[in-house]
């Protein structure tokens, strides 16, 4: 059996992923076929129920719950990992100020966009880009506020952007629990032995590419995008970690707590939930 699975060209993802998609490990009679997007177009896709398996973000999950369902392994959570929001601007920028103006935002099912709705819940411009184009849109116009996520984390400063707020940071002082990114899903459809397989599958090409660093595999240097070779262990470091390898009681904490803050902004009241987030 064939099942396709999608994540990003990111790091931290192909480098979880690489030894699953190329039989690195054994999955038995089970193969996989890689299909690599941007987040927001995988976030869409998992909302249509369109792949197997799906690297999403935590509010496309929410809004997928019906299709999906959440693996313990894969995801990618942690403390200091935040989106920031930034600008090219030197001067001090206010609340007011950004409430009032255009913000560049990675897609409106990402993580990104629902905690800088949680710190800034009047924002009224907010224009949805691909992630990759918000630096570069930034430095063409100093009056544009963004919110970066990715490698742009690590490249902002040397390219004259100054931050305004860690959004990851905010998360953290008011919530108290780890920020809750992206994860991988699976379609609720099958059979709950499988699902349990895939956990461990995906633990196992974590286990193989850990095991294997910091020499990077060409699978992950050639959808960088570029990327510096330290930038990209930079990335890795900071996204994959023991969150990555299994949810445990506090990840699984953290998710619950975005849900309930998730279904707060849509204005839905928290009801018994007749699809589990979790598998």
């Amino acid at each position: 059996m064939k099942l396709r699975i999608g994540f990003s060209p990111c790091p931290n993802d192909t480098f979880i992923f690489d030894a699953l998609v190329h039989g690195k490990i054994d999955t038995g009679d089970i193969q996989f076929e890689p299909i690599l997007e941007d987040v927001e177009t995988l976030n869409q896709w998992a909302i249509e129920g369109k792949l197997d398996i799906t690297k999403l973000s935590f509010p496309a999950l929410f809004s997928a719950r019906n299709h999906y369902q959440l693996l313990d392994s894969g995801s990618a959570l942690g403390k200091g990992v935040g989106p920031l929001l930034v600008t090219k601007e030197n001067s001090s920028v206010t609340v007011p100020d950004i409430n009032h103006r255009k913000v560049l935002l990675p897609g409106s099912n990402t993580t990104a966009h629902l905690l800088f709705s949680l710190a800034f819940p009047n924002a009224i411009q907010k224009e949805f880009i691909v992630f990759s184009e918000i630096e570069d849109a930034l430095l063409q116009n100093s009056q544009l506020l963004g919110v970066l996520i990715h490698e742009n984390r690590f490249t902002y400063e040397k390219k004259g952007l100054s931050k305004i707020m860690d959004l990851g940071n905010f998360w953290e002082e008011h919530y108290k629990v780890p920020i809750p990114l992206g994860g991988i899903a699976i379609k609720r459809s099958f059979e709950q032995p499988l699902k349990k397989q895939l956990e461990e599958w995906i633990r196992n090409s974590l286990v193989y590419s850990w095991t294997n660093y910091p020499q990077l595999s060409p699978f992950v240097q050639m959808h960088a995008q570029e990327m510096e070779e330290d930038i990209m262990r930079k990335h890795i470091t900071l996204y994959v970690n023991e969150y990555s390898h299994s949810l445990g009681a506090e990840g699984r904490q953290a998710i619950q707590v975005l849900f309930e803050k998730y279904l707060q902004l849509q204005d839905q009241l928290p009801t018994e939930n007749q699809f589990p987030l979790f598998v």
